[in-house]
């Protein structure tokens, strides 16, 4: 691995990760990013494609006869929240620290990862093809994201999502299913005893969800997770007993339980109605004897289940969640990312897929 080409990929990607923050890039309204993306891409030689406000390429001798491994991550951002006290659109290099909104989560990740394709872009002898993907709308989960290009990209054998990780490993993360449920009573004169308060159906639901226990624990990611979020009743009169009181029910499901078994147990011991709102986050794991398990173990990266969503979810082959920057810093006011995280995650990807590759 030459330490001169290793420099310049990493001065290029903090390059480009600047024009990214400086670029607003919130979920639904990535369309500018893109275009640096694009405009990236070409600037290197790389023919990029464009469907949506996702953008991706794949190496320049790719073989429909090998199989291919795609590198994703997402250059949409959520909303700065209100404790910024620097511009979360100018980024600031300060004690080693890069600032700006999706500094972290995840343009960190997102340029090591295209640092790395370019790295092998040109190589003939590669046993995988490779397949850059940069989505939109990651951070809400939504439908014109990874889910929307997945159909356009072919058959795609395994995968590396970049999110924060400090360069660990997360090889399991749980699943989020969301759930609504309705208690049905029967409204009357709170003065008159009147009626079925629907209120106190849906306690004693309630208190299933705080208290029951599923039997399968995984090592990796622990119980499944029910909270009751939300509540609200179908009036808002002091003296009328409710004749309907809905909650919400958000379900962390580890990778020992598909979403159909943990509905299965819900339903078989409440009285509420319960609909989930979806079921495509789905509880993903990959196994620990895979090729890119195995190299990570090699390279001293741990393991771990993390308990976080991704667009790891959404993919229906084996992927392997790791990026550099902290998930602790996801979110939070003055976002950062340490600069020397990024060469770093560009070295240990490579030093990784030299294993594989």
């Amino acid at each position: 691995m030459s330490s001169d080409r290793i420099n310049l990929l990493y001065e290029q990607a903090v390059a480009l990760l600047k024009q990214l923050i400086a670029t607003p890039s919130f979920s639904k309204e990535e369309e500018h990013t893109a275009q640096i993306l694009e405009q990236f891409f070409a600037q290197q030689g790389v023919k990029a494609n464009r469907f949506l406000h996702n953008v991706w390429a794949v190496n320049k001798h790719f073989d429909a006869a090998k199989p291919t491994l795609l590198l994703n991550s997402h250059h949409d951002t959520v909303k700065p929240n209100k404790g910024y006290t620097l511009d979360p659109f100018i980024p600031v290099e300060k004690d080693g620290k890069l600032f700006g909104l999706g500094s972290n989560d995840a343009g960190g990740p997102l340029v090591s990862l295209i640092s790395t394709f370019l790295y092998y872009y040109y190589r003939a002898d590669l046993k995988f093809n490779l397949l850059l993907a940069a989505t939109a709308e990651e951070e809400i989960s939504g439908r014109n994201g990874i889910e929307a290009l997945l159909p356009e990209l072919g058959t795609i054998d395994c995968g590396i999502v970049g999110e924060p990780t400090q360069m660990h490993m997360a090889v399991a993360e749980r699943g989020l299913m969301v759930l609504d449920a309705i208690s049905h009573g029967k409204a009357g004169h709170a003065a008159r005893e009147e009626g079925e308060n629907a209120i106190y159906k849906a306690l004693t639901d309630i208190e299933w969800f705080r208290t029951h226990k599923f039997p399968k624990v995984s090592d990796l990611l622990g119980p499944v997770k029910t909270s009751v979020t939300v509540i609200e009743t179908d009036n808002k009169a002091h003296n009328v007993v409710p004749a309907q009181c809905k909650f919400v029910v958000d379900v962390r499901v580890n990778e020992l339980y598909t979403f159909e078994e943990v509905l299965e147990v819900i339903r078989a011991n409440v009285q509420c109605e319960v609909q989930p709102r979806s079921t495509r986050l789905r509880s993903t794991s990959i196994a620990l004897d895979h090729p890119l398990t195995k190299a990570g173990i090699n390279l001293k990266r741990n393991y771990y289940g993390s308990p976080t969503t991704s667009d790891k979810a959404l993919m229906p082959f084996q992927t392997l969640k790791m990026g550099p920057g902290d998930s602790a810093r996801s979110h939070t006011a003055d976002e950062f990312i340490y600069i020397d995280e990024i060469k770093e995650g560009i070295e240990l990807y490579i030093q990784l897929l030299n294993q594989v590759l």
